[in-house]
């Protein structure tokens, strides 16, 4: 029997709150490691839609496993000058629900608010997260995560410069 069989509703709550967390303390290779190597991390843009293929659609963010490994180096570097001094943040994850449980996955779906604050200003981010949770060498590990938002515009933060 795997870890996924009988993991509960709970426990992929945790799971969630763990990665929101690390990404508040800035604990961003941590963070990656939760993610396979061949996961894909997806940001579509928010008019549109979220679900279509990112190889011919416009997405804010398409990464794959290398693409974020890159990503999360640079925003490490005292060079990510969008994030240096590292913004204050903060993840709210609710409303989390199993989706579908197949024999080596699980689909996930939750809502979040990520409040950035940097430099005298407040950016509030809202929508839902979409993982898919597969076990790797017994341990949960992230294959995807689309993250779908439900701002029409960027405005008035103009940018995405966090994980989300």
């Amino acid at each position: 029997m795997t870890l996924l069989a009988n993991l509960t509703r709970a426990e992929v709550e945790d799971f969630l709150i763990l990665e929101a967390a690390l990404l508040n303390e800035w604990r961003l290779e941590e963070w990656r490691a939760l993610f396979t190597e061949e996961c894909r991390y997806l940001v579509p843009n928010t008019n549109g839609d979220p679900y279509a293929p990112p190889e011919s659609s416009l997405y804010l963010i398409a990464d794959d496993g290398h693409h974020l490994t890159e990503r999360v180096k640079r925003l490490g570097k005292k060079t990510a000058h969008a994030e240096y001094p590292h913004s204050r943040t903060r993840r709210l994850v609710s409303n989390v629900r199993i989706l579908e449980r197949a024999a080596d996955s699980l689909k996930v779906e939750s809502s979040f608010v990520t409040y950035r604050a940097s430099q005298g200003v407040t950016d509030t981010y809202f929508g839902r997260h979409e993982h898919c949770i597969v076990e790797v060498a017994g341990a949960l590990r992230i294959l995807e995560k689309r993250t779908i938002l439900d701002m029409e515009t960027l405005r008035p933060q103009g940018r995405l410069s966090i994980i989300v």
